[in-house]
């Protein structure tokens, strides 16, 4: 090639560079035209519009609801001792599987038993104390009341000496005296029982012995509080406890993680939670896993987050899936009726201007008619007509911009639907 060029004369160099040029310039117009061609669509033919068309038809409105957010466990819980003291055993380590009431950690309870002790002691003699009482009022009540019934038969012998003259007046006085007393004496040891029966010295020993015993139930109960047990079955999922430390009241040394059951939270819009009812069957898709899950809707919040202005759902997963962790995101969709046997068309044959709101009906002849329409239910492809549409009419899709009433058109079968 490079000889035959050096052979030609300038003139013939110039022509086959100029001829190159040229059919390089064809083959890219060619090229691009037929690009240009394939993203775009003759908006008229013949000087007549091409209009995609769609017919109403009474079916039932269906809205599509796209669901995404987290997993969420069953249980997330922090666990923390009530006391403070010193650790003596630490019985989890991160990521062991525990069931309620294992024992997680053990704080220093030797101060606790000696107190424990101490009050099982007061209680005994608490106890000790109530016995003696009882007898000693069991004795004072039984001589009080033969002393009452002795000075009384006395005092009533001397009634009837003193009315024959045998006994002076003082004599008398003072065995009535006498009498009273032991009387008053008695009544009082009497009067102690009151409606229960138990004399009220007694009454107090046995309060002391109930008092001493609640002072060792609480005790005891402290001590099984210095004692960490897990509230249900779960996965340490965080630890911060060593044997020999001290732990602080109310400060986590554990978390529990349950996911016995998983859950995926998700926020909606006031339109969606409007129709979403709880008990729909979901099937989740989870990216990071790549799998499918089959769960259900379990939840949609009554009322509007007032800080986020939106609605919380709540998709709960099949309880067999146990693999799956916490905090992942995972996507569904729900198909929702809206309305059962209504009119509707896509969005776009719906025309917005002035504050009214319109169609293009296309009529037999292929005329078209602009009409006003009043617009019911909406989603995110269609707007239900609930007056201006009847059934079976065709309105128009496309280039309503070029449109005017009586205007002739013509159909894009390429993008007519039904």
């Amino acid at each position: 090639m490079r000889h035959r060029l050096a052979t030609m004369t300038r003139q013939q160099r110039y022509m086959v560079i100029g001829g190159c040029c040229l059919l390089a310039a064809v083959l890219m117009y060619i090229f691009f035209g037929i690009q240009h061609g394939k993203g775009t669509r003759p908006q008229a033919k013949n000087g007549v519009p091409l209009v995609a068309v769609y017919k109403v038809e009474r079916a039932d409105m269906m809205r599509h609801i796209l669901l995404s957010g987290q997993t969420v466990a069953d249980a997330n819980i922090a666990l923390a001792p009530k006391y403070t003291g010193k650790i003596m055993a630490v019985n989890a380590q991160l990521g062991d599987a525990v069931k309620a009431g294992d024992v997680l950690l053990v704080q220093d309870t030797g101060d606790l038993d000696i107190s424990i002790r101490q009050n099982i002691a007061v209680t005994k003699a608490a106890a000790a104390d109530a016995v003696e009482a009882e007898a000693t009022y069991n004795a004072n009540y039984l001589k009080a009341q033969d002393d009452y019934e002795v000075q009384q038969q006395k005092y009533e012998r001397n009634q009837y000496l003193y009315s024959i003259g045998a006994i002076s007046q003082d004599t008398l006085d003072s065995i009535k005296q006498t009498y009273m007393a032991s009387k008053a004496a008695f009544e009082i040891l009497e009067n102690q029982a009151g409606e229960s029966d138990v004399p009220a010295s007694v009454e107090s020993k046995r309060l002391a012995i109930d008092k001493a015993a609640y002072g060792t139930d609480a005790l005891r109960k402290q001590r099984e509080d210095m004692i960490l047990r897990a509230p249900r079955d779960g996965i340490i999922g965080y630890r911060a406890a060593e044997v020999g430390a001290i732990a602080t009241a109310g400060t986590k040394v554990f978390s529990l993680v349950d996911t016995s059951h998983v859950y995926v939270d998700c926020t909606i819009s006031e339109n969606d939670a409007a129709v979403l009812l709880p008990g729909i069957g979901v099937d989740v898709t989870i990216d990071a896993l790549g799998q499918k899950f089959s769960g259900k809707l379990i939840y949609v919040s009554p009322a509007m987050d007032d800080s986020a202005k939106t609605y919380t759902a709540r998709l709960e997963l099949d309880p067999a899936q146990t693999q799956i962790k916490a905090g992942l995101f995972a996507r569904t969709q729900v198909d929702v009726m809206q309305r059962p046997q209504t009119l509707f068309v896509p969005k776009e044959a719906v025309i917005k201007k002035n504050g009214l709101t319109s169609v293009y009906i296309v009529k037999d002849d292929l005329t078209v008619e602009k009409r006003d329409v009043k617009i019911g239910l909406l989603n995110d492809t269609t707007e239900e007509i609930i007056d201006g549409v009847q059934n079976g009419e065709v309105v128009a899709l496309t280039n309503q911009d070029r449109l005017k009433d009586g205007m002739k058109i013509q159909v894009d079968d390429t993008g007519a639907s039904s």
